[in-house]
């Protein structure tokens, strides 16, 4: 059992390596290539880096990466083309603009409401238990005293 696990999980790792043809000969522009293919996301996968796609479009993506490093293009211009080409969606890490504004919001704004439920929720419970004053006691009493439940 133990040697039909280790064989999946190595065809697992093989099938996910790049190809022959998608090693760059020149191990600082693979290293440079392997960061940005963590950088991009795959558009036609669920939240997939290109790099750990499959998807015919994220092969395609990781073409268009290779052939600008290779035409000398820095990381922040290869970024720039592929956020130009496919928009916003296509970084791992949207940048901070208006139009993104609450999706970068959302996180905080569900906190602060939470704590807001539980401070109002808490408070409530606080003046529920609140103990009576000597007049309000003096009137239960009296009260308590009429009814003959004393």
């Amino acid at each position: 059992m133990r040697k039909l696990l280790l064989a999946l999980s190595t065809l697992a790792v093989a099938a996910m390596a790049p190809g022959p043809d998608e090693i760059m000969e020149d191990p600082a522009l693979e290293q440079r290539a392997m960061a940005l293919y963590d950088q991009l996301r795959c558009v036609v996968c669920q939240s997939q880096s290109i790099g750990s796609s499959d998807a015919p479009l994220a092969v395609d993506m990781r073409s268009v990466v290779r052939e600008r490093l290779l035409a000398g293009s820095s990381d922040g211009e290869v970024l720039g083309y592929m956020q130009e080409r496919y928009g916003d969606y296509v970084l791992m890490r949207p940048p901070l603009q208006a139009n993104t504004l609450l999706l970068w919001g959302m996180p905080l704004i569900f906190v602060l409401a939470g704590g807001l439920l539980a401070f109002r929720y808490i408070r409530s419970q606080a003046v529920e238990d609140e103990i009576l004053s000597d007049a309000d006691l003096k009137k239960a009493e009296a009260l308590m005293k009429e009814d003959g439940l004393e």
